[in-house]
C-alpha cells in the first residue's frame, strides 16, 4: 500500500449521498476523500487532477452514466473503482457489466437512502476500499485475448463435471472462459461466484447472452444436464446429489463457509463426492482461500485442478492458496483455461 492515506474520490449525483460517503470515509484514520463529483464529466476531471487510489462510482447519473464514466476512467487513467448500485434488477445488470469492464467491486445501497440506513453498510464500504488496495490497477485493463478452441471428436467414456469458483475480478475472467466453450461441451459446469442475490441472476443472464452454452441460475431439485452452466444463486450454497440414474442440484442455507454463501468449497466437496476422479476444478481470481479445501477433496478423489495464473488475476488470493497447498495440476493465464477444459473433457 502507498505511504500516507488512501486517497478516495466520491462520485454520486445526490448531494446527500456525497456527504454521507465522504463522512464515512473521512472518519477512518487511513483514508481521505480528496474530491467529490456529481456526474461523470466532473468525475473525469477530478480523477485526472487528483489521481486517487480508489473511486466510488454511482451507477445511475445524469450527463454521463456510471458505465460510460467507468469506460473513460479505464481508458484514460486505470483506477480501482467500486460501483455503488441500487439493489434492483436493473442495478444488478449494470453492475455485472461494470465488473466485466474493470470495476474492482461493488456496494449495494440499502433500501431507503437515509443517512442511518447507509451507515449500516459503512463497515462493508470501508472493508471494500481497503481490499481494493491489494489490486494492481494495470491488471484491470488487460486487453482481451482471442481464444481459439481446439475441438476434438473424442469424448470421454466417463461423464465429467466442471466446478468453477471465483470472487473479486471473477466476472471478467468468466468472460474469457464460458463464451469460449463450444456448444457440444459434454459436461455440466457448476459456477460459484461470490455475489448476493439478484446479482447472480444477472451474471447468469449476461453469460448466457454471450455464450454457446446455456447459462442459468441453479434451481432446487433440477436434473443436471451436460452443456449447461449452473450458477449458484446468491445466499445459497449449491450442491449435487445422486437420484436414481440422474444427478440433481440442491440449494442449501446452512452456515456461511469462509464467511461466504455460496462457497466454492461446499460445491466442490459435493461434486467431488458424486463425480470423483471425473471432477475438474477451476479456481479463478479472488481474495481469501475459498476453494482450497474443495481442491483438496478433488485431489483426494484423483480429480483435476486448474488455477488462474497470477499474471491475469485481479487478486491472486484463492488461486495462490491452492498452489501453495500443492493441489494445482495446471496454472494457466485465463485465456488458456477454456482450451484446457476442452482438452481434458
Amino acid at each position: 500500500m502507498p505511504s500516507g492515506k488512501i486517497k478516495v474520490v466520491v462520485v454520486d449525483d445526490s448531494a446527500f449521498m456525497r456527504m454521507v460517503l465522504k463522512d464515512i470515509i473521512d472518519s477512518q484514520h487511513d483514508m481521505q476523500v480528496v474530491g467529490v463529483a456529481k456526474d461523470g464529466i466532473e468525475a473525469l476531471e477530478i480523477i485526472r487532477e487528483k489521481r486517487p487510489d480508489v473511486v466510488t462510482l454511482d451507477v445511475e447519473m445524469p450527463k454521463m452514466n456510471g458505465i460510460e464514466t467507468l469506460k473513460n476512467i479505464m481508458g484514460k487513467f486505470p483506477t480501482r473503482v467500486i460501483m455503488v448500485s441500487s439493489l434492483t434488477e436493473e442495478g444488478a445488470d449494470i453492475t455485472i457489466t461494470a465488473l466485466s469492464i474493470g470495476a474492482v467491486d461493488f456496494l449495494t445501497k440499502p433500501s431507503g437512502s437515509t443517512s442511518l440506513s447507509f451507515r449500516e453498510v459503512s463497515g462493508t464500504l470501508i472493508q471494500k476500499i481497503r481490499s481494493a488496495m491489494s489490486v494492481d490497477p494495470e491488471k484491470l485493463t488487460v486487453k482481451p485475448y482471442v481464444s481459439r478452441i481446439k475441438t476434438s471428436s473424442k469424448i470421454s467414456l466417463y461423464e465429467r463435471a466442471v466446478v468453477i469458483g471465483a470472487s473479486t475480478g471473477g466476472p471478467r475472467s468468466l468472460d474469457y472462459i464460458i463464451p469460449a466453450l463450444p456448444e457440444n461441451f459434454p459436461a455440466p459446469i457448476f459456477l460459484v461466484q461470490h455475489m448476493p442475490p439478484m446479482f447472480t441472476k444477472s451474471l447468469a443472464m449476461r453469460l448466457n447472452s454471450l455464450s454457446k452454452l446455456s447459462v442459468k441460475e441453479a434451481e432446487e431439485s433440477e436434473v443436471v444436464k451436460k452443456g449447461v452452466v449452473y450458477v449458484a444463486p446468491g445466499d445459497f450454497h449449491m450442491g449435487v446429489k445422486a437420484d436414481g440414474n440422474s444427478v440433481k442440484i440442491f440449494l442449501d442455507k446452512s452456515e456461511k463457509i469462509n464467511n461466504v454463501r455460496p462457497a466454492v468449497d461446499f460445491t466442490l466437496s459435493k461434486v467431488a463426492e458424486i463425480y470423483q476422479s471425473n471432477t475438474v476444478a477451476v479456481i479463478l481470481t479472488g481474495m481469501g482461500k475459498d476453494g482450497t479445501k474443495g481442491a483438496f477433496k478433488v485431489k483426494y478423489y484423483s480429480g483435476t485442478v486448474i488455477v488462474e495464473d497470477e499474471s491475469t488475476c485481479v487478486v491472486y488470493g484463492m488461486p495462490r492458496s491452492v498452489v501453495d497447498e500443492g493441489y494445482a495440476d495446471f496454472v494457466l493465464p485465463v485465456h488458456e483455461i477454456a482450451n484446457k477444459l476442452v482438452e481434458i473433457i
